[in-house]
């Protein structure tokens, strides 16, 4: 049975203790800095007008976002496939969910604000790896800010090595996508891939 109606879900689910709701921050405090500091990898999760969601990841560096200020965030956006689903969704509707991966730390930071997308000028000079600039780049204005438990991640046993599945055990992206689509050579998308991963990363 579907639940539609949002106090039926308090009947399968108790209240939250206070400090569920204490630890929310409307601001990045020196904790919420730091983290985003180690961090190479976030997941941007945005919607268009019409509601349509998308999750996104990005990755670069430890210290890749850069903290302009306590509510202040910029996410270089790096060369990807071009199809620009997120920039599309902000445009409609600009508005971020990212939760940001540490390697290591079972515990997640996750932050939530409204964005608008720079392009050009100082800002992005700034966010150069390699003296290339992205072409563009999120500003997040933070609006809630919160360390989030680790229990996802200690059940998923995400950064234990054991856990890890040898490569070989699914295809290559080449061959998936030569599989939904028609007349698609995996080989030529695998090296294509390859190429790109060595000498188009930024």
């Amino acid at each position: 049975m579907a639940t539609k109606i949002a106090g039926e879900l308090r009947t399968i689910y108790c209240e939250p203790n206070e400090r569920a709701a204490l630890k929310v921050l409307d601001h990045l405090d020196a904790h919420c800095r730091n983290f985003i500091a180690l961090s190479p990898f976030l997941v941007l999760s945005s919607s268009s007008a019409q509601g349509r969601t998308d999750a996104s990841p990005r990755g670069d560096p430890p210290g890749f976002v850069a903290v302009l200020d306590d509510y202040t965030l910029l996410i270089p956006d790096r060369p990807g496939n071009n199809q620009i689903d997120s920039l599309s969704n902000l445009v409609e509707h600009p508005y971020v969910g990212l939760l940001f991966f540490v390697p290591g730390m079972n515990e997640t930071l996750r932050v939530k604000g409204r964005a608008e997308i720079v392009t050009g000028g100082e800002l992005l000079a700034g966010l150069s790896v390699g003296g290339k600039p992205p072409l563009s780049a999120l500003r997040v204005t933070v609006e809630e800010a919160f360390l989030h438990c680790g229990r996802s991640l200690i059940r998923s046993r995400l950064w234990d090595p054991e856990t890890r599945i040898n490569r070989s055990s699914f295809p290559s992206y080449g061959q998936v996508l030569a599989d939904q689509i028609a007349g698609a050579d995996a080989g030529q998308i695998d090296a294509a891939e390859d190429e790109a991963n060595r000498t188009r990363l930024y």
